[in-house]
């Protein structure tokens, strides 16, 4: 799943080439996670249809945690890559649209374009943000991992009223966003904490260890352009090369870089958790 590197990698592919481009034409494919008009009801009193944005200008594209943001001279566009969506962005013409793509944003100044094979992907319209779809989606997110608000003492006063373990705390969102299986497990190995450790157990110490664990390992990602493990690529179809210095995701059974320990693997949620036996203490 992309996660919060994937997608700042993704925007600032190409932000930057359509801000300011005229919408010329729409085109969905087969049905995604939520419907284009998800919360259209509610906020116009109708439904709202890819048409309708036709005319309209793409101001700026944001990100709030895994979400892109296109605001547009009237409402603004949610997009969410889901599981194994990505985006791609040509100023000249793209290859006729496959099975797989579903989102086709025609502009002034090239077309956008949401590839998405598993279909957990979403574009939905909101009036603004402040519309119940957008409050929905958006609402309950923590704060941003690079904002001012997210300050060593914050995490800390969040995390330890927290009694699951560390590892489910940092995926739930809460209280930061964007730390998602790769980055939780990287993040956690340069702290030197185990997985399974209890949040609320956690020391100010340590959990100012995770703190610049967490801003280290995220930055670390956007500068590396986020990890491509299967089929990520950003906007301009560059891949990403964090995975290449992962100390801990997907290396189970390997060595460890600094006490050659080999990794381990659990299961955590549903998701395999990577971890170095002694590397990361309890």
């Amino acid at each position: 799943m992309p996660e919060l590197p994937e997608v700042e990698v993704t925007r600032l592919s190409f932000a930057d080439r359509i801000a300011g481009a005229r919408i010329v034409a729409v085109q969905m494919g087969k049905p995604l996670r939520w419907p284009f008009d998800a919360g259209a009801g509610a906020d116009t009193g109708a439904g709202m249809t890819p048409a309708q944005l036709v005319g309209r200008r793409i101001l700026a594209v944001r990100r709030r945690g895994k979400y892109l943001l296109l605001d547009l001279s009237e409402g603004l566009l949610l997009v969410h890559l889901g599981m194994s969506g990505r985006l791609a962005f040509s100023r000249g013409a793209l290859p006729a649209a496959g099975v797989h793509d579903h989102f086709d944003m025609q502009t002034s100044q090239g077309t956008l374009r949401l590839h998405d094979p598993r279909r957990f992907g979403a574009v939905v319209y909101a009036a603004s943000e402040s519309a119940p779809i957008a409050q929905k989606l958006l609402g309950k997110l923590g704060v941003e991992p690079f904002g001012a608000a997210f300050t060593q003492d914050y995490f800390y006063q969040a995390i330890r009223l927290r009694h699951s373990p560390i590892k489910q705390v940092l995926l739930s969102g809460q209280p930061v966003v964007g730390v998602g299986n790769i980055y939780a497990s990287e993040s956690l190995f340069h702290a030197g904490l185990r997985p399974q450790t209890l949040a609320s157990r956690i020391s100010r110490a340590r959990a100012g260890k995770l703190y610049a664990a967490i801003l280290q390992v995220l930055q670390n990602a956007l500068d590396l352009g986020g990890s491509t493990l299967r089929d990520f690529a950003n906007a301009q179809g560059e891949d990403g090369h964090f995975q290449l210095q992962a100390a801990v995701y997907d290396r189970a059974g390997l060595p460890c870089h600094v006490c050659q320990t080999p990794i381990q693997s659990i299961r955590q949620g549903q998701r395999s958790t990577f971890y170095c036996p002694v590397c990361q203490r309890p």
